[in-house]
């Protein structure tokens, strides 16, 4: 039955390909927009809970920061007592507008599973029976790290975040008043970023089946890496050592992990031949 199917899949035209990519991409789009209705009803709870919860400086990241580096016998630049901004929208769609892509946007992360799970489906077809059942756990394991990196964006990067950049100021005559959708997209941008930096162990994994990525790359360019990471966590970070590791760890180790995939892909593949 597998080679019938694997034959059918070769015997479709470009045509064939793309109109069963388009169903594909409107059940994916379609559970985002059912996803995004349940977000859009519950606004008090995305906006007052979740994007202004790391606005309070009793945030729950906050007083876990604070603990450790009193634990630790360090200073207390991680422990934050005030956020000196103010958030106010200037536009009169402004927080409506607001409220519709934020609710887009927790929509996509809700319905990411079913997405992959659709993405999938369109790839599966065209793989072997042996390659199928090896990747079973590929929605699994995609989901799994997409929603790590967006609890580690939303509890790590995004209130460190908001800490530097809320309190910043490049003089006493200068208040914080910021836009609405400056808000939200900072808390956007990281999520959303962090969520897919967390998928890297799922690219390199294609990477090095299609043989464009090895593991002795990876090992040679490691210090380049290392290097891109650090000046990614100074940008997002406060300006200090402690915030800068707290993030650079979690990608470190997503890297080496990695190297591990792609040696594995690299000598099964090798086996193959």
């Amino acid at each position: 039955m597998a080679k019938k199917q694997k034959k059918n899949v070769n015997e479709m035209s470009f045509l064939d390909h793309l109109e069963d990519l388009r169903w594909h991409l409107i059940r994916a789009t379609l559970a985002i927009l059912v996803a995004s209705g349940l977000a859009f009803a519950a606004k008090g709870f995305i906006f007052d809970v979740i994007l202004f919860g790391p606005k309070s400086a009793d945030f729950f990241t906050y007083r876990i920061f604070c603990n450790i580096s009193q634990y630790l016998g360090l200073d207390e630049s991680l422990c934050f007592s005030e956020l000196p901004f103010r958030i106010q929208s200037r536009t009169m769609a402004g927080q409506f507008s607001a409220h519709i892509w934020t609710s887009i946007t927790a929509g996509f992360i809700m319905a990411f599973p079913y997405v992959i799970y659709q993405f999938w489906l369109f790839l599966s077809p065209g793989l072997y029976a042996n390659e199928r059942k090896s990747s079973k756990w590929f929605i699994f394991a995609t989901s799994l790290l997409f929603f790590l990196g967006v609890l580690f964006g939303y509890y790590v990067i995004t209130p460190l975040s908001i800490n530097f950049l809320g309190g910043y100021q490049v003089s006493g005559e200068v208040f914080n008043d910021f836009d609405l959708s400056s808000y939200i997209g900072l808390v956007r941008a990281c999520v959303l970023a962090s969520g897919l930096i967390f998928e890297l162990p799922i690219i390199i994994y294609f990477l090095s089946k299609l043989g464009l990525v090895t593991p002795e790359f990876l090992r040679n360019n490691r210090k380049y890496s290392i290097v891109l990471i650090l000046i990614l966590s100074a940008i997002i970070t406060p300006p200090d050592v402690a915030s800068q590791i707290i993030v650079t760890i979690p990608v470190l180790i997503l890297y080496e992990i990695s190297i591990f995939i792609s040696k594995a892909v690299v000598k099964k593949e090798k086996q193959k031949r």
